[in-house]
Protein backbone atom coordinates (compact mmCIF):
# COMPACT_ATOMS: atom_id res chain seq x y z
CA UNK A 1 0.00 0.00 0.00
CA UNK A 2 1.48 3.46 -0.74
CA UNK A 3 2.42 5.46 2.42
CA UNK A 4 0.00 7.98 3.82
CA UNK A 5 0.78 11.25 2.47
CA UNK A 6 2.73 10.15 -0.84
CA UNK A 7 1.11 11.98 -3.56
CA UNK A 8 2.16 12.54 -7.06
CA UNK A 9 1.31 16.46 -8.86
CA UNK A 10 0.82 16.76 -12.15
CA UNK A 11 2.97 19.07 -14.46
CA UNK A 12 3.77 19.36 -18.28
CA UNK A 13 6.85 16.66 -18.42
CA UNK A 14 4.30 13.89 -16.55
CA UNK A 15 5.07 13.77 -12.60
CA UNK A 16 6.68 15.19 -9.17
CA UNK A 17 6.47 12.21 -6.32
CA UNK A 18 5.66 14.03 -3.20
CA UNK A 19 5.52 13.42 0.39
CA UNK A 20 2.92 15.93 2.06
CA UNK A 21 2.76 16.35 6.30
CA UNK A 22 0.19 17.68 8.34
CA UNK A 23 1.72 19.14 11.68
CA UNK A 24 1.03 16.93 14.68
CA UNK A 25 -0.58 19.26 16.85
CA UNK A 26 -3.41 21.60 15.64
CA UNK A 27 -4.44 23.10 12.13
CA UNK A 28 -1.69 24.56 10.22
CA UNK A 29 -0.22 27.76 10.71
CA UNK A 30 1.31 28.50 6.90
CA UNK A 31 2.62 25.41 4.35
CA UNK A 32 5.93 24.98 3.27
CA UNK A 33 7.55 23.80 0.42
CA UNK A 34 11.16 21.74 1.15
CA UNK A 35 13.77 21.39 -1.59
CA UNK A 36 17.14 18.84 -2.08
CA UNK A 37 19.65 18.73 -2.36
CA UNK A 38 21.46 18.05 -6.35
CA UNK A 39 20.27 15.16 -7.87
CA UNK A 40 23.47 14.21 -9.67
CA UNK A 41 24.80 13.80 -5.76
CA UNK A 42 22.14 11.41 -4.98
CA UNK A 43 19.94 13.97 -4.05
CA UNK A 44 16.51 13.41 -2.94
CA UNK A 45 12.86 14.36 -0.94
CA UNK A 46 14.33 11.71 1.68
CA UNK A 47 17.87 13.61 2.08
CA UNK A 48 18.52 13.35 5.88
CA UNK A 49 18.73 17.26 5.92
CA UNK A 50 15.45 17.92 4.06
CA UNK A 51 13.61 15.63 6.64
CA UNK A 52 14.85 16.93 9.32
CA UNK A 53 14.02 20.43 8.08
CA UNK A 54 10.62 19.37 7.14
CA UNK A 55 10.45 17.82 10.56
CA UNK A 56 11.03 21.07 12.40
CA UNK A 57 8.86 22.94 10.14
CA UNK A 58 6.17 20.49 11.23
CA UNK A 59 7.20 21.35 14.84
CA UNK A 60 6.14 24.77 14.21
CA UNK A 61 2.82 24.25 12.95
CA UNK A 62 3.40 24.12 9.06
CA UNK A 63 2.50 21.70 6.72
CA UNK A 64 5.05 20.51 4.75
CA UNK A 65 5.45 19.21 1.34
CA UNK A 66 8.80 17.40 0.14
CA UNK A 67 9.05 16.91 -3.88
CA UNK A 68 11.44 15.02 -5.93
CA UNK A 69 13.09 16.95 -8.38
CA UNK A 70 12.29 15.72 -12.75
CA UNK A 71 14.40 12.51 -12.97
CA UNK A 72 14.38 11.84 -9.33
CA UNK A 73 12.60 8.85 -7.78
CA UNK A 74 9.38 8.31 -9.56
CA UNK A 75 9.65 12.07 -11.06
CA UNK A 76 9.09 11.83 -14.43
CA UNK A 77 11.82 14.06 -16.42
CA UNK A 78 14.96 14.98 -16.91
CA UNK A 79 17.76 16.86 -14.40
CA UNK A 80 17.97 20.31 -16.45
CA UNK A 81 21.04 21.95 -14.33
CA UNK A 82 18.79 24.28 -12.49
CA UNK A 83 16.55 25.64 -15.13
CA UNK A 84 13.77 23.19 -15.53
CA UNK A 85 14.19 22.54 -11.52
CA UNK A 86 12.36 25.82 -11.08
CA UNK A 87 9.57 24.99 -12.52
CA UNK A 88 8.80 21.98 -10.44
CA UNK A 89 9.49 24.66 -7.78
CA UNK A 90 6.71 26.16 -9.41
CA UNK A 91 4.52 23.33 -9.19
CA UNK A 92 5.16 22.69 -5.83
CA UNK A 93 4.20 26.47 -5.33
CA UNK A 94 1.00 25.60 -7.26
CA UNK A 95 0.01 22.75 -5.58
CA UNK A 96 -0.17 24.41 -1.88
CA UNK A 97 -1.45 27.77 -2.97
CA UNK A 98 -4.60 25.82 -4.38
CA UNK A 99 -4.33 22.91 -1.66
CA UNK A 100 -4.25 25.64 1.12
CA UNK A 101 -5.94 29.10 0.17
CA UNK A 102 -5.05 31.89 2.59
CA UNK A 103 -2.05 29.87 4.00
CA UNK A 104 0.85 31.38 4.17
CA UNK A 105 3.67 30.03 1.82
CA UNK A 106 7.21 29.20 3.43
CA UNK A 107 9.76 27.75 1.06
CA UNK A 108 13.55 26.12 1.97
CA UNK A 109 15.57 24.31 0.02
CA UNK A 110 18.92 22.66 1.11
CA UNK A 111 22.13 22.91 -1.16
CA UNK A 112 21.21 22.99 -5.17
CA UNK A 113 17.75 23.40 -3.69
CA UNK A 114 18.54 26.60 -1.89
CA UNK A 115 19.92 27.79 -4.92
CA UNK A 116 16.83 26.29 -7.22
CA UNK A 117 14.12 27.72 -4.58
CA UNK A 118 15.48 30.86 -3.28
CA UNK A 119 15.67 32.15 -6.58
CA UNK A 120 12.24 31.29 -7.33
CA UNK A 121 11.10 32.23 -3.97
CA UNK A 122 11.87 36.49 -3.66
CA UNK A 123 10.02 36.44 -6.85
CA UNK A 124 7.05 34.62 -6.15
CA UNK A 125 4.25 37.13 -4.83
CA UNK A 126 2.81 33.25 -3.11
CA UNK A 127 6.28 32.70 -1.07
CA UNK A 128 6.28 34.94 2.35
CA UNK A 129 9.33 33.43 4.12
CA UNK A 130 12.83 31.87 2.81
CA UNK A 131 15.23 29.15 4.47
CA UNK A 132 18.72 28.48 2.93
CA UNK A 133 20.11 25.61 4.25
CA UNK A 134 24.05 25.11 3.54
CA UNK A 135 23.81 27.70 0.84
CA UNK A 136 26.93 26.50 -1.67
CA UNK A 137 28.62 29.72 -2.79
CA UNK A 138 31.50 28.22 -3.97
CA UNK A 139 28.95 26.30 -6.42
CA UNK A 140 27.07 28.92 -7.67
CA UNK A 141 26.32 32.75 -7.94
CA UNK A 142 23.97 33.87 -5.35
CA UNK A 143 23.78 37.67 -6.08
CA UNK A 144 20.50 36.91 -7.40
CA UNK A 145 19.63 37.37 -3.46
CA UNK A 146 20.29 41.01 -3.35
CA UNK A 147 16.56 41.40 -4.69
CA UNK A 148 15.36 39.65 -1.49
CA UNK A 149 12.79 41.59 0.61
CA UNK A 150 11.55 38.55 2.42
CA UNK A 151 12.08 37.39 5.96
CA UNK A 152 15.08 35.16 5.03
CA UNK A 153 17.01 32.84 7.80
CA UNK A 154 20.56 30.69 6.38
CA UNK A 155 21.65 27.91 8.29
CA UNK A 156 24.82 27.25 7.69
CA UNK A 157 27.38 24.63 8.90
CA UNK A 158 30.96 26.01 10.25
CA UNK A 159 33.17 23.90 8.70
CA UNK A 160 30.80 23.50 5.65
CA UNK A 161 32.92 22.32 2.09
CA UNK A 162 30.63 23.69 -0.36
CA UNK A 163 30.00 27.36 1.24
CA UNK A 164 33.04 29.22 2.94
CA UNK A 165 31.43 30.80 6.12
CA UNK A 166 32.98 34.25 5.87
CA UNK A 167 32.26 34.86 2.01
CA UNK A 168 28.70 33.92 3.68
CA UNK A 169 28.75 36.60 6.66
CA UNK A 170 29.68 38.90 3.98
CA UNK A 171 26.63 38.05 1.93
CA UNK A 172 24.21 38.76 5.02
CA UNK A 173 25.69 41.88 6.27
CA UNK A 174 24.93 43.26 2.84
CA UNK A 175 21.03 41.53 2.65
CA UNK A 176 20.51 43.13 6.16
CA UNK A 177 20.53 46.60 4.58
CA UNK A 178 17.71 46.01 3.20
CA UNK A 179 15.79 42.55 4.75
CA UNK A 180 15.16 41.05 7.62
CA UNK A 181 18.10 38.21 7.53
CA UNK A 182 19.36 35.56 10.03
CA UNK A 183 21.98 33.02 9.60
CA UNK A 184 22.60 30.83 12.21
CA UNK A 185 25.81 28.92 11.92
CA UNK A 186 26.01 25.57 13.59
CA UNK A 187 29.85 24.84 15.16
CA UNK A 188 31.83 21.69 14.21
CA UNK A 189 29.01 20.71 11.32
CA UNK A 190 30.03 20.15 7.51
CA UNK A 191 27.42 20.62 4.74
CA UNK A 192 25.67 17.48 5.51
CA UNK A 193 25.23 18.66 9.53
CA UNK A 194 26.38 14.97 10.60
CA UNK A 195 26.28 14.97 13.91
CA UNK A 196 24.33 18.25 14.13
CA UNK A 197 21.32 17.62 12.71
CA UNK A 198 19.31 17.90 16.29
CA UNK A 199 21.15 22.03 16.28
CA UNK A 200 19.34 22.57 12.78
CA UNK A 201 16.32 21.27 13.72
CA UNK A 202 16.08 23.71 16.31
CA UNK A 203 17.17 26.75 14.84
CA UNK A 204 14.72 26.29 11.89
CA UNK A 205 11.46 25.39 14.20
CA UNK A 206 12.66 28.23 16.58
CA UNK A 207 12.77 31.21 13.42
CA UNK A 208 9.52 29.93 12.15
CA UNK A 209 8.09 29.76 15.00
CA UNK A 210 8.94 33.49 15.81
CA UNK A 211 7.98 34.53 12.02
CA UNK A 212 4.73 32.91 12.76
CA UNK A 213 3.41 34.39 16.17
Amino acid sequence: MYPAGNLFIPVAHGQLEAILKEPRQGSAKGVALVLHPHPLGGGTMHNKVVFRAAAALNDAGLTTLRINFRGVGQSTGEHDEGHGEQDDVRAGLDYLSQSYPGLRILLCGFSFGSRVGLDVGIHDPRVAYLIGIGTPLEKYDFSFLAACRKPLLLVHGEHDEFGNVERLRELVADLEKSVPVKLVVVPGAGHFFDDRLDELKRAITDWTTEQLR
